[in-house]
């Protein structure tokens, strides 16, 4: 089925919700499997695990599942999505976006290949054995990889932003939303990415190159997270907020979840190579904080949402819009960012103690969210029959 005209790369969403759940179950194994000799999870822990017969055996198995179920769906989508897109070029239509607000949308295209990689890195990890034993000649080309993202994110947004700021012609009447921060999503995107080498090598250079390039694209995050928040929350204000474009309330999640996880990263890689001791503490306040933006936004942009019957018109009846997917990436990133608050926050700070009851009931609303999560993309990939 070609879509031609009809097409927006706001579809891109639908392959970046799925690689992300994908990455949402490596979470379980990531903090429940020991790694004291590895940073992340790798073959020859995980495997082993499943043959104890016990209930970490149960939980691996059903996280391998999905981590292969939905890491099928993003690679089906991105295909597809792709396939659509070279052909969308050659419309009209495509002109039209390149002239409009909507320019901005093609910042999902290098946002959603960002996200390839962090599929394919833990694809890697978790089935390939003895993958970790060449792990440092990986992380080259994985820093060449995100700089190819990264560069594209540049070339896009830059192009957009020189566009406006010549001709002034932004349409602020259509501002009334925080659609316009998908470009700050895709820098975060970027940022996360260029941290794990940065976290995990144990050479200086590769160490040194993925600091630089993390801290890079969260400084642009950062800088145009203030600038296009109060943009978006000022034609709020006056105009209410746009329906179909309401989710974008949620997208402030997975920004903190990226620059949080940044964050964290690059604590880890300076304790590693430049004399900059960790303190456990900072970790907890780091992200308490972000947790607490999170649930915040999430409150806000539930109640919204409710109040405009989105979710009645655009979940539950036969409308559709491509912007739904963007209700995925939300619940994702805050269970992604909930286990981090969990481990990193409390357990690595001694607050709770690892398998405790009081552990796995923290987890719970979590995994509730997960779920749910769940819930809607299916929902959503039957109404548009990807």
């Amino acid at each position: 089925m070609k879509l031609r005209e009809k097409f927006t790369p706001m579809c891109f969403l639908a392959s970046l919700g799925a690689g992300g759940l994908s990455v949402s179950f490596f979470m379980y194994l990531m903090f429940l499997v020991p790694h004291k000799e590895t940073p992340m999870p790798i073959f020859e822990q995980i495997f082993p695990k499943i043959l104890e017969g016990s209930w970490l055996s149960f939980v691996i198995s059903f996280s391998l599942v999905f981590i292969i179920a939905f890491a099928f769906l993003h690679f089906k989508f991105l295909i597809w999505n792709t396939k659509q897109f070279l052909e969308f070029r050659k419309t009209e239509k495509f002109k039209e976006l390149i002239n409009s607000n909507n320019e901005v949308s093609l910042m999902t295209i290098p946002l959603t290949y960002a996200m390839t990689i962090n599929v394919c890195f833990v694809l890697g990890a978790v089935f390939v054995p003895n993958l970790w034993s060449i792990v440092e000649y990986m992380f080259p080309f994985a820093l060449i990889g995100f700089m190819v993202a990264g560069y594209f994110a540049l070339k896009i947004f830059i192009n957009y932003f020189t566009r406006i700021l010549v001709s002034g012609h932004f349409d602020f009447t259509k501002n009334n939303n925080l659609s316009q921060m998908i470009s700050i999503f895709a820098f975060s995107m970027v940022a996360v990415g260029f941290a794990a080498p940065g976290a995990m090598s144990h050479n200086l250079t590769i160490n040194a190159i993925g600091i630089f390039g993390s801290l890079f694209f969260t400084s642009i995050a950062v800088l145009l997270l203030i600038i296009k928040l109060t943009m978006g929350f000022k034609n709020m204000f006056e105009q209410g907020i746009s329906i179909e474009a309401s989710p974008s309330l949620w997208i402030i999640i997975p920004i903190l979840t990226l620059l949080g996880i940044t964050m964290v990263r690059i604590s880890f890689g300076l304790d590693h190579h430049f004399n900059s001791p960790l303190t456990k503490s900072s970790l907890f306040t780091l992200t308490s904080v972000i947790v607490a933006l999170q649930i915040i936004f999430g409150l806000l942009g539930y109640k919204v949402m409710k109040h405009i019957g989105y979710f009645e018109k655009y979940i539950e009846s036969e409308d559709r819009s491509p912007v739904s997917f963007a209700l995925i990436c939300p619940g994702v990133a805050f269970f992604v960012f909930g286990m981090f608050f969990i481990n990193f926050g409390l357990t690595f700070n001694q607050v709770v103690d690892k398998y405790s009851l009081a552990y796995f009931l923290l987890m719970v609303p979590f995994i509730f969210i997960q779920y749910r999560t769940i819930v809607y993309f299916f929902k959503l990939k039957r109404k548009f029959n990807f």
